[in-house]
């Protein structure tokens, strides 16, 4: 029987008629429930002792400090809660900063209410979540530096994992696929992270699905 439990969602933002948006967005769905909400860096720190919550969607900017900082105390006392930055701007540096700092997800509030839903529910099953219009720079920092073919240090049970996460995959989902335990894709995940010198997942999806028409079935391919 499916899990009916919903996903505990926390908005973060300091403006009131985004999170009222948010929080009517969410409402109608049964299986997301807004469970607590805040408009500075203080408030949201204390969120941490007030409510569980599955999925955190953080604003970059508030008018107390940096939604960074927020993800990197939250990523180190709640490491379960998956978090997604949500900003109106697209600067590269914060997205990086974002990414360091454990981010799960980074999204623009230009971002499609589908397609935020989707994300929620992606992150929450261990997947990533990056705007479109930011997989570039994702990707032009990822290649900086690589061989003439970034995959060629990779085995080919490596390429099918990456070609799995580039579609958005979880590791539960990778190993039904691929026939593998789920310790074991992480074991291949954790490696082939470090082969390519990216620091999380959101990375690796991103300069993937760049690839993505030069790429074979198994992830082969020259770049």
């Amino acid at each position: 029987m499916a899990d009916s439990t919903p996903i505990r969602v926390a908005l973060v933002d300091d403006h009131e008629l985004v999170r009222v948006g948010l929080a009517d967005l969410l409402s109608g769905h049964a299986d997301l429930a807004v469970v607590g909400q805040a408009a500075s860096v203080a408030d949201a720190l204390a969120l941490m002792d007030e409510a569980s919550i599955d999925v955190l969607l953080l604003d970059v900017r508030l008018p107390d400090g940096s939604g960074i900082d927020v993800c990197t105390a939250w990523r180190d006392r709640k490491p379960a809660t998956r978090i997604i930055m949500l900003t109106s701007y697209s600067d590269p540096e914060e997205l990086f900063r974002a990414l360091a700092a454990g981010a799960a997800g980074y999204l623009l509030k230009s971002t499609r209410g589908p397609d935020l839903l989707a994300a929620i529910r992606n992150v929450h099953a261990g997947g990533t979540a990056l705007d479109p219009a930011l997989a570039p720079l994702v990707m032009e920092r990822a290649a900086r530096g690589a061989p003439p073919d970034p995959l060629q240090g990779l085995s080919p049970r490596e390429r099918a994992v990456l070609a799995l996460i580039a579609d958005g995959c979880t590791n539960r989902e990778i190993a039904d696929q691929l026939s593998l335990s789920e310790t074991t894709v992480k074991h291949y995940v954790s490696n082939l992270l470090g082969k390519m010198g990216w620091a999380r997942r959101a990375e690796a999806a991103a300069f993937l699905a760049r690839i993505t028409p030069e790429r074979g079935p198994d992830g082969s391919g020259s770049v």
